[in-house]
């Protein structure tokens, strides 16, 4: 059974940083793509940023390309997302997931997520 855990979101003004992070279970992580996604309130759950097992190629939405950069820590088992420039439409429940095809949404394995809320 795999655990994904998300955390890091707060509230945060329009163009600060936020740095969350996903701890996940099982030594799948390492063979595994893993993706960022988000999702706003009335609005459906959408693909953020993927980066893939070894770490060295990664892809971004429009929206957050050039403000966000997904990285991941293998020996750790955390995959991680630095938020800079921040806007208000970032305002959204984050959350971290496999991601084997990319900028698919998962339909399975989710966590909590993690509430990030961007002001002004």
């Amino acid at each position: 059974q795999v655990q994904l855990v998300e955390s890091g979101g707060r509230l945060v003004q329009a163009g600060g940083s936020l740095r969350l992070s996903c701890v996940v279970s099982g030594r799948a992580f390492r063979a595994s793509a893993m993706g960022w996604f988000r999702q706003a309130p009335g609005k459906e759950r959408e693909f953020v940023a993927r980066i893939n097992w070894s770490g060295d190629s990664t892809d971004y939405a429009d929206s957050v390309r050039g403000r966000f950069t997904i990285s991941r820590d293998n020996t750790k088992n955390t995959l991680y997302l630095q938020m800079n420039s921040l806007k208000p439409e970032d305002t959204a429940v984050y959350y971290c997931n496999f991601n084997s095809r990319p900028r698919s949404v998962p339909r399975e394995n989710w966590g909590q997520g993690t509430q990030v809320t961007v002001s002004s």
